[in-house]
């Protein structure tokens, strides 16, 4: 799973005045990359996955994903969000964000990704060393490390 994730998918100073907004932002860069054929078509049903139920977990962390006919091969881009974007979660805003996107035919993939990512994000020192990375690289080194 090492190329899922590569320093051009990362934003180190996200911004948004929401989560839609952020979100946004990250799809950009998957699109930018060619992951992504049709960002607004792909954020529709990241939408549709948030309107189910927030993405939002406990430790400032937002995981925002969807599988979609708008994209080509399974991705994640990260944003990292000094400020805090409210993904939904009860213990406040996030400030590290994980975009996943999978091909719509793409079966479990993208549930196998979230479930890695989920057990290393209990770890304070990953989401640490998260937060204290010093470039897109580092960051995501420290991400492809996780999901091998």
């Amino acid at each position: 799973m090492s190329d899922l994730i590569s320093a051009d998918l990362i934003d180190l100073d996200l911004t948004g005045a929401d989560r839609h907004e952020a979100t946004g932002k990250l799809a950009g860069l998957l699109a930018a990359a060619g992951r992504v054929t049709d960002a607004e078509g792909f954020l529709a049903d990241v939408r549709a996955r948030e309107e189910q139920m927030p993405t939002g977990i406990e430790g400032g962390i937002g995981i925002p994903h969807a599988r979609s006919a708008h994209v080509t091969v399974p991705s994640l881009a990260f944003g990292r969000a000094p400020g805090g974007i409210d993904f939904g979660s009860e213990d406040g805003p996030a400030d590290l964000v994980f975009l996943i996107a999978a091909p719509e035919g793409g079966g479990s993939e993208h549930m196998t990704i979230l479930a890695k990512l989920a057990r290393k994000l209990i770890h304070q020192d990953f989401k640490t060393a998260l937060r204290e990375a010093p470039d897109a690289e580092a960051v995501a080194a420290l991400i492809q490390q996780s999901l091998s």
